[in-house]
């Protein structure tokens, strides 16, 4: 770590009378921790450090005055402030070892979160959930995922790993259906993140444990509730993946995500979820419900401020249909389609990643870093002349910052 800076709150927390006992006021320490810094993605809790936050993929320690070093007594503290009464998931902690969570704080944010056990110890993530729906403008989405709003059937799929942004893409589709379709939309979601307010569509979403007890019972019971879209959370199953299914094949728009890195290996696994005999079947009915598969990779910018997402994108079209039925081949490749697919919208990750090197937005070796084939992605710049030194320094957090928190 480099040199501590000094880094002060945007303003000062409010006095609070915090027990004996206690080291830190949980909802004082999170807003603290969020004014410590532009562009907090998680905070991080773990017995033997400072508490943490996450800058464009990096941890950065904030060491508190009071709370230069967090104990187990700490965050046990913070995992029962966090779950207060919250029945389902204390029992989940005691029973499974980890559990998922919303929690908000008044005039500071609304965090998905994760607590989980760990050498006997509690350590939580706190995710952050922007105020307000982002727009497509926000998250520079291609604007032929507006398309999507004019759907009326079938199965649209966000992808990629933990932290890449697909809830705020969903959202941002979302909410452009809800501002231009008297639609009735369903959201089933664990935990819900954006809360969407009624405008010109109805919206009602429900939360997994609080509200339904699984995706696929929820979603089997959406089939009756009369939505037009339906957006589940994760493709978790077999089970909601079948159900999922049958509601495209019967009318509905279907969205939800899968942890997986591109639009291949995504249909890898939807057909993988199926015994070897069902696979065929399940081919050809995936090949005619499928609309359009996004994938994310969020990237650091070269300038330091936050990441940017490149997003590849696979249509339906009569030569994609026939791929993801009959299976991939040499020459017949869902990426051969995605690179000669760009006047029917479509693109790929290292294409799209070679347009931010060129376009100075991201460093050089953090484009390859990020690249499906660094190989042939560098073979493609071969001609480009920024250096390859490495990041820039701008795209680290600087050392830790020390604060106080007013007590």
């Amino acid at each position: 770590m480099g040199t501590p800076t000094q880094v002060a709150p945007a303003q000062a927390a409010p006095s609070l009378q915090v027990p004996a006992q206690r080291k830190f006021d949980t909802a004082q320490l999170i807003a603290a921790m969020l004014k410590a810094r532009e562009h907090v993605s998680d905070l991080i809790f773990s017995p033997g450090r400072a508490p943490q936050i996450e800058i464009s993929g990096q941890l950065v320690e904030l060491r508190f005055k009071n709370l230069e070093r967090l104990t187990p007594q700490d965050t046990q503290w913070l995992a029962e402030d966090l779950m207060d009464k919250n029945e389902h998931a204390i029992g989940k902690l005691e029973r499974d070892g980890s559990a998922d969570l919303s929690y908000g704080v008044a005039g500071v944010g609304r965090f998905r979160v994760n607590i989980f056990r760990q050498r006997g110890s509690i350590a939580i993530v706190m995710r952050v959930i922007p105020d307000s729906i982002p727009g497509f403008e926000d998250l520079h989405l291609p604007p032929q995922l507006k398309e999507i709003v004019q759907m009326k059937n079938g199965i649209v799929l966000v992808t990629g790993p933990t932290g890449s942004g697909k809830s705020s893409t969903l959202a941002a589709i979302i909410d452009t259906m809800n501002a231009e379709k008297a639609y009735h939309i369903l959201t089933i979601e664990d935990p819900i993140e954006f809360l969407h307010k009624h405008k010109k569509a109805t919206i009602h979403q429900r939360e997994l444990h609080s509200d339904t007890p699984t995706f696929a019972l929820a979603l089997r019971g959406a089939l009756r509730q009369a939505p037009k879209v339906i957006l589940v959370g994760e493709m978790r199953d077999r089970e909601t993946i079948e159900i999922a299914l049958e509601a495209a094949e019967t009318g509905h728009l279907v969205m939800s995500t899968l942890h997986t890195i591109d639009a291949a290996k995504t249909i890898e696994r939807i057909i993988g979820a199926f015994p070897l005999a069902d696979q065929a079947a399940i081919r050809n009915r995936f090949s005619k419900a499928f609309r359009c598969i996004v994938s994310q990779r969020l990237l650091p910018r070269k300038d330091g401020k936050g990441r940017i997402a490149a997003i590849e994108i696979l249509k339906s079209t009569m030569r994609t249909r026939d791929y993801v039925e009959k299976g991939e081949a040499e020459g017949k490749s869902l990426l051969d389609a995605m690179r000669d697919g760009d006047t029917e919208g479509m693109q790929h990750f290292d294409g799209e990643i070679e347009k931010l090197i060129r376009g100075g937005v991201v460093d050089f070796e953090t484009g390859l870093l990020y690249s499906s084939n660094a190989g042939n992605l560098r073979l493609e710049l071969a001609d480009f002349t920024e250096s390859r030194g490495g990041r820039s320094s701008s795209t680290a957090p600087a050392g830790n910052v020390e604060m106080e928190i007013e007590r």
